[in-house]
């Protein structure tokens, strides 16, 4: 029943969350600035979510300075009186690992300064150790702080427990309170539950309700939501809308509207503004990041749990590794796997996997670490290996307890394989652990003459993405982006069979012109045949790449690059691989002298690549 039937229901367009739901990559900050007005003139909207995580990343590995974006973007929102908002992680800040504190309260004071009125705090972990500092550090830069609930279904994410939750952060000064359904999988009956039960503990905290759509739930949840006190919906609008997006914000105000509740009537002429430019963007270069079984409902979803918002880079990841895999079989004479058999496997093996880490909350970093762990498994038994033969270190530090408290206990199994890696549990404050670093990238930025910025927004920036700044700097974001989109470009419009395809093309990059030698299939194209004849070649025995990906020598500035020449024993970290947002550390299998590093760091490598040669000792 509707506790007020004049009750105002508002929303939000989760306009990052929505490109992040679908692909790889956010529009440009032109693009951006263009679509604004658009959306403004909708006026149906009283917030909108602009950036946060995955929004950042992603326009550094483009080429775009994200803080001009988050400024030029915010902007036109605030002229007319509509709120922004933003999705941090906590601990994480905007990243996939953990932060020092010095660069955690630098990040409230930058995202106020650019424009950002409220930030969404969540830990995947739902450990207030994590989302309670942040809620003081947002209040003390002056924005509305926003604490979320990570919603799953398990045995023990009950509604005593959400409710638990809600009240340690209303205590700790939160403004606001989410229920962030990042999979879309919050039983609708549950989630009516909390929302009365958060409302019951105070009547005028504000709750906003953010769900996906993919596994079907979500239309059903947002009514039970808004029945029980829920004040602000997020939505999507079309084309983004539903698939492993949300709701579309013509279903969700219509239904609304039909039970009662008051809410704004929407402009359709700009709505359908607003739709042909999304379309533009998609076929622009966004659209060539977008898997198509994005745009479809799925509840397979429920299972697994996964988040709608790492669905885009989830698919990606899968072809690339159905693809490795599949070539793997075929020089083993076993049959290739299609896309539906790989992704069965996998939603059975998060489901397997999920229980024996502890039941962490499905949502970045957790979501991507448990998916990575059952993909990894998959890849493993299907060329006749053992599950758990690789674990990444960035994984281990959450089953550990470094990056905060599980929901539940890891299975024995677990613990008996760290026990036997000489890896042991920690119960203290995760913040510990990472010491303060803005010192460390001041200088360097000194050293190399580049600004602090205004509000010291680019230490901002290269303190919590530092690899991908120095890329996004020295122009190589940039390049590798431009060969990537051109490749897909030439396999999405190849001429029909026996016509001339295109072996070489012209970048410009910030007026430098680059010539780029492409292939199709699994030719290799006439420049990266070069430069690999001209590659050193060392005596010894190669390693090869376990896995595709990216490959470097360090995992952050505190570690220094192995070189030719260096000893090392068996066991020692030779190198990373990033692959799925996560860096797999590469060891020696045995002690040797490094005679030869075949990639440069950041070079994309294929499994089974020779990236290093060692001679035995």
């Amino acid at each position: 029943m509707i506790k007020d039937m004049n009750k105002e229901v508002k929303f939000s367009l989760v306009f990052r969350d929505m490109w992040q739901s679908a692909g790889k990559y956010q529009p440009r900050v032109d693009q951006l600035v263009k679509v604004a007005p658009a959306i403004i003139k909708m006026g149906c909207f009283d917030r909108v979510e602009t950036n946060g995580g995955g929004f950042e990343q992603v326009n550094l590995l483009y080429g775009e300075n994200p803080n001009v974006a988050v400024r030029e973007w915010t902007k036109p929102f605030h002229e007319a009186g509509i709120q922004t908002h933003m999705l941090d992680r906590a601990l994480n800040g905007l990243r996939m690992s953990p932060c020092s504190k010095d660069l955690r309260k630098l990040f409230y004071k930058v995202k106020k300064a650019q424009g950002t009125d409220i930030t969404r705090i969540f830990c995947g972990l739902n450990d207030p150790r994590n989302v309670i500092p942040s809620i003081a550090y947002a209040k003390e830069a002056g924005m509305i702080a926003q604490a979320a609930l990570c919603i799953t279904a398990s045995p023990v994410h009950t509604v005593e427990y959400y409710i638990g939750l809600a009240k340690q952060f209303i205590e700790a000064g939160a403004d606001e309170i989410c229920l962030k359904d990042m999979a879309g999988i919050g039983r609708p009956q549950t989630l009516g539950k909390i929302t009365a039960g958060i409302k019951a503990l105070k009547k005028d905290i504000i709750i906003q309700y953010h769900s996906h759509a993919g596994p079907g739930f979500n239309m059903a949840s947002i009514l039970e939501v808004c029945e029980n006190g829920c004040d602000y919906v997020d939505v999507g609008m079309s084309p983004l809308s539903w698939g492993t997006g949300h709701a579309d914000v013509i279903a969700v105000q219509e239904m609304l509207k039909d039970a009662g509740f008051k809410v704004k009537e929407i402009n359709m002429e700009a709505y359908m503004e607003v739709r042909t430019q999304i379309q533009e963007m998609c076929d622009d270069f966004l659209g060539y990041y977008i898997p198509d079984l994005n745009h479809v409902n799925n509840s397979l979803l429920i299972k697994p749990g996964l988040p709608g918002g790492m669905m885009g880079s989830l698919m990606t990841d899968l072809e690339e590794n159905l693809s490795s895999l599949n070539k793997w079989k075929e020089k083993h004479g076993q049959a290739p796997l299609t896309t539906d058999q790989m992704l069965v496997k996998l939603f059975d093996e998060v489901a397997y996997v999920w229980p024996k880490v502890g039941y962490p909350c499905l949502v970045t970093p957790f979501s991507q670490y448990v998916k990575n762990l059952a993909l990894m498994n998959v890849t493993l038994m299907e060329k006749g290996k053992n599950r758990w033969e690789m674990f990444p270190d960035t994984i281990w530090d959450m089953v550990l307890g470094k990056a905060g408290q599980l929901p539940a206990p890891v299975d024995d199994e677990i613990r008996e394989l760290a026990k036997s890696q000489g890896r042991e549990f920690m119960t203290t404050d995760p913040q510990a652990n990472y010491p303060d670093c803005l010192d460390e990238f001041k200088a360097k930025m000194q050293e190399k003459g580049w600004e602090l910025g205004q509000d010291d927004e680019e230490l901002f920036e290269y303190a919590m993405h530092p690899s991908q700044y120095e890329a996004y700097k020295s122009g190589k974001a940039k390049a590798d982006f431009e060969a990537d989109l051109a490749k897909r470009k030439a396999a999405k419009n190849a001429p029909a069979a026996g016509a001339a395809q295109p072996s070489v093309i012209t970048v410009n990059l910030n007026g430098q012109t680059y010539k780029l030698d492409i292939a199709y299939g699994d030719a290799v194209p006439a420049a990266s045949a070069g430069s690999a004849s001209q590659a050193p070649v060392g005596e010894g025995e190669g390693i090869p790449a376990p896995l595709s990906g990216k490959f470097y020598l360090t995992r952050d500035n505190s570690e220094s690059p192995k070189k030719v020449g260096d000893e090392v024993k068996r066991g020692d970290t030779l190198c990373y691989i990033e692959a799925m947002k996560i860096l797999n550390s590469i060891c020696a299998d045995f002690d040797g002298v490094i005679t030869a590093i075949l990639p440069s760091n950041g070079d994309s490598v294929e499994e089974d690549d020779v990236i290093i040669k060692i001679a035995r000792k």
